[in-house]
């Protein structure tokens, strides 16, 4: 017994290192990515010792670490007994919820249409000018914003003038600055998406289209029965992923954006932006890394139980 018992674990070292021998060479264009994830991903986690330490500059980091004292949770605290603490987690799970959602529709949409465009020249055309977006910071966007909205010489307030129309103070008016982070949010991150569904949308076998031409199905019966159930895997995989997210924020989206307007934080104000605000006065860098703890830990559990979910409904599409 322990002779065949050894027999198979040799076979298994063997299997093993030969499949790292026929595939050496995917293995070395893994390795530098690999390497990057290990010293600028993994080895940092060392630092969320941080949020449960009264962080003081003692020497170099590694002897900070050490010498700060332990106040366990006391970090934490900061988020929790803060007046604004509901305000703040509703902000942020409603800017998200609504963000997952037009994320996926809308980006999809586009990508079936531009997939239906006869005219592949002007598609592509399509997809850079809806991707160009993505590769401005949030710093150019707010001042391109800001020359439409600004409150002397802004487009908006002159077209309202020359239509007789009283001007709108546009950075101390909260109740448009929802519908506007909305609408910017998707200008800029929708040619993203939509690359992404696109692409799913060109791997699909075009003999499934031909076949269903055939028995004369329409366009919308073949994105309705092909299209549509051949991207449930990648839908599946963006949903999960925008759900680890959902206590995090796009800083520059509700920072930058709305000029850090007093006016508009009952509206803007989330939990990036909140620790940003009270940590630049405070300057307790433990406090910062407690935050960024608790982010990181309830999207984990969110990403955990949402692909618990999926795995009971449907298995073969689960992330994990």
């Amino acid at each position: 017994m322990m002779r065949k018992a050894k027999s198979s674990q040799d076979i298994i070292k063997k299997s093993r290192w030969q499949i790292f021998k026929e595939n050496r060479e995917l293995v070395g264009l893994a390795l530098p990515g690999a390497i990057w994830f290990l010293i600028f991903a993994y080895l940092p986690m060392i630092g969320v010792i941080i949020a449960f330490k009264q962080w003081r500059i003692e020497g170099g980091f590694i002897e900070s670490l050490i010498k700060s004292p332990w106040v366990g949770f006391a970090n934490f605290k900061f988020l929790f007994q803060s007046s604004d603490a509901w305000l703040i987690t509703k902000n942020t799970i409603l800017y998200n919820l609504t963000f997952i959602v037009l994320g996926i529709i809308i980006p999809v949409t586009l990508a079936i249409l531009l997939r239906e465009l006869f005219n592949k020249k002007l598609s592509k055309f399509y997809q850079t000018a809806m991707f160009l977006p993505y590769f401005l910071s949030w710093v150019v966007v707010s001042y391109c914003l800001y020359t439409f909205l600004s409150p002397t010489q802004g487009f908006v307030n002159n077209m309202l003038v020359s239509m007789g129309k009283d001007t709108v103070s546009w950075y101390t008016e909260s109740k448009f600055w929802p519908y506007i982070i909305v609408f910017m949010s998707q200008w800029k991150s929708i040619g993203y998406g939509t690359v992404i569904y696109l692409a799913s949308i060109c791997g699909i076998d075009k003999s499934y289209y031909e076949a269903a031409m055939i028995d004369g199905a329409t366009k919308w019966q073949q994105i309705k029965n092909i299209t549509l159930p051949l991207l449930k895997p990648v839908l599946i995989i963006m949903f999960i992923t925008s759900i680890g997210g959902m206590f995090k924020s796009d800083f520059g989206l509700f920072y930058q954006l709305p000029k850090d307007s007093g006016a508009l934080y009952p509206v803007t104000n989330v939990i990036d932006t909140y620790v940003y605000r009270a940590l630049m006065n405070l300057g307790n860098i433990g406090m910062s890394t407690a935050a960024g703890l608790y982010q990181s830990f309830v999207g984990l559990i969110l990403v955990l139980v949402t692909n618990g979910i999926v795995r009971k409904v449907d298995n073969e599409n689960a992330f994990f």
